[in-house]
């Protein structure tokens, strides 16, 4: 059952089925006309055959008719009728009685009792002219069932005979008798059946090599290249557009080939389209939503700004003023000679706090004032070693070495020295402050593979930042240093002022840190001039860059 199932669903099944029944019936129909055509020529040409033998016999017994030797014309009839084609001859008269038969029992009775189908042969006064046989053929079935082609021919009264002295027939007679000579048509059967096994076999034999041969072609022309493509179909639907189809012809398969393959090629085309439109759109959204998040942290550092500098002014106004006073009377009180040595140190501790509290509002000032660079073309690493000048002293003191690494024929840059100064300040400050029992202070500067950018990295081997604390420390006012070190508390300030000026040279400062294996701060600028705006200084964003 499922063998049927699947050969009804194959395609060269059906093709070799419909093909084979169309030449079936091409073939039976043409073996049925052929052969109704052949039994006619035969029986054609077994009546032209009766009928000559029919005119052999008139004309060769004629002489002895004339001399009147009947029993020579019958021995005649007789010899004829041993032939194989030959079963039966008659003579009879004109009322239908039998005068000679080679079936001897017939010699004397009349058409009526031998022929069924004659019922006017008993009609003595009948005339000739209408004896049912006269001239005539027809076929039937002897007693034994064999086909019988009869054909019966008048013997007319010519004048040869009527003068004859053996023949009593006046002249006027115009018909003296009939001549039935009846042939088997047995071989014609015969013949019928072996063309018609013949038109069998050669019908079957082509039948099967048209079969094998349209097969053979249907399978190697269309049911492979049709297969082969199904499966590059199939694997085009899982989206395997590598698959390419093999042209194996310069016919209609050939071209629906490359079709396909071309088909499969923009599909491919397309589909990459898609997954980079659909990357880039990913990348694009969140580089928008990056932008957005960075301007809605610019707006709330604005606002804090805003704040800081309403505050800044309010401290400028009312407490420099009194810090002055406070710092000017306790000099003075220090100084005092009548003091002593305890009121003397607590009016130097006095002296000491106000003087860092005026610090602290003029890093306060400095921070919020809007600030433009002076640039000028320096040499970055000569900014640093003069930077490393000033704090030099104090890595000494704390058991800190310092390693620098500096590339060859570095370029110089557009830059503000001062400010660059402060920046450098600040972070080498940082990184001794973290190395409090000693460490190594590593400096680096190179530029990037493009050349473009000009790249510091300042590396120290202290405690570390805590990775929560990595997105904060450019924000104004927070500070890791919850505790004096060497007697300097964080303000928070330092690395905010630090954002903001690098922001303004057009470069970008990132860190990353290990907590107790250290921190590493990248300064990179810009190497082509940069244009002078009059921007405001930016201030650092909420999260920082992390390298």
């Amino acid at each position: 059952m499922n063998i049927f199932r699947v050969l009804s669903h194959s395609l060269i099944s059906k093709f070799t089925f419909r093909t084979g029944l169309v030449l079936l019936i091409t073939i039976s129909l043409f073996a049925f006309f052929n052969i109704t055509t052949l039994k006619e020529v035969f029986l054609m040409d077994a009546k032209d055959d009766v009928e000559t033998v029919s005119e052999i016999i008139l004309h060769t017994t004629h002489f002895q008719m004339l001399e009147d030797n009947r029993q020579r014309v019958y021995q005649m009839m007789e010899e004829v009728c041993q032939h194989e084609k030959i079963d039966r001859i008659r003579l009879f008269s004109t009322a239908g009685q039998v005068h000679f038969s080679t079936y001897s029992e017939e010699i004397g009775k009349k058409v009526s009792q031998l022929e069924g189908n004659c019922p006017d042969c008993d009609n003595d006064a009948m005339a000739s002219d209408f004896f049912p046989f006269e001239n005539s053929r027809r076929i039937f079935q002897n007693a034994v069932g064999a086909d019988i082609l009869s054909v019966t021919t008048a013997i007319y009264n010519k004048p040869s005979c009527s003068s004859a002295a053996c023949h009593v027939h006046p002249p006027d007679m115009k018909t003296l008798g009939y001549l039935e000579v009846q042939g088997s048509l047995a071989k014609i059967g015969v013949q019928a059946s072996s063309y018609r096994n013949s038109i069998a076999a050669f019908g079957v034999t082509m039948l099967l090599l048209v079969i094998i041969c349209l097969s053979w072609m249907t399978q190697s022309m269309v049911i492979r290249p049709v297969h082969e493509l199904l499966l590059h179909a199939n694997k085009v639907s899982k989206m395997e557009l590598d698959s390419r189809l093999e042209r194996t012809s310069n016919d209609e398969i050939g071209e629906l080939s490359d079709a396909f393959n071309e088909m499969t090629a923009r599909l491919k085309e397309t589909s990459e389209e898609y997954h980079l439109l659909t990357e880039t759109l990913e990348a694009k959204v969140l580089e928008r939503t990056q932008e957005i998040a960075n301007v809605s942290s610019q707006l709330v550092r604005s606002e804090k700004l805003a704040s800081l500098g309403q505050l800044v002014a309010g401290i400028a106004h009312e407490i420099n003023n009194p810090l002055a006073g406070i710092l000017m009377f306790a000099n003075m009180f220090a100084k005092d000679p009548r003091l002593d040595k305890a009121q003397r140190e607590d009016a130097l501790t006095i002296v000491h706090e106000t003087n860092r509290c005026a610090d602290i509002v003029k890093r306060l000032l400095d921070f919020s004032r809007t600030s433009i660079p002076d640039k000028r073309l320096k040499s970055l690493s000569q900014i640093m070693e003069s930077t490393l000048a000033l704090v030099e002293h104090h890595a000494n003191v704390n058991d800190i070495d310092i390693v620098r690494h500096y590339g060859i024929n570095l370029p110089e840059i557009d830059v503000d020295p001062t400010q660059m100064e402060q920046v450098f300040i600040n972070l080498l400050v940082n990184a001794c402050h973290a190395m409090p029992v000693g460490g190594r202070l590593t400096i680096g500067m190179r530029t990037d593979a493009k050349g473009d950018q000009l790249i510091t990295t300042i590396e120290d081997t202290g405690v570390g930042i805590p990775e929560e604390n990595l997105g904060r420390i450019f924000d104004p006012f927070f500070t890791t240093k919850n505790q004096e070190l060497n007697g300097v508390a964080g303000t928070g300030l330092g690395l905010s002022v630090s954002y903001g000026i690098i922001h303004n040279h057009g470069g970008q400062i990132k860190v990353r840190s290990v907590v107790n294996h250290g921190t590493v701060f990248t300064v990179e600028l810009p190497v082509a001039s940069l244009m002078r705006t009059n921007e405001t200084v930016a201030f650092p964003e909420s999260r920082a860059s992390t390298a």
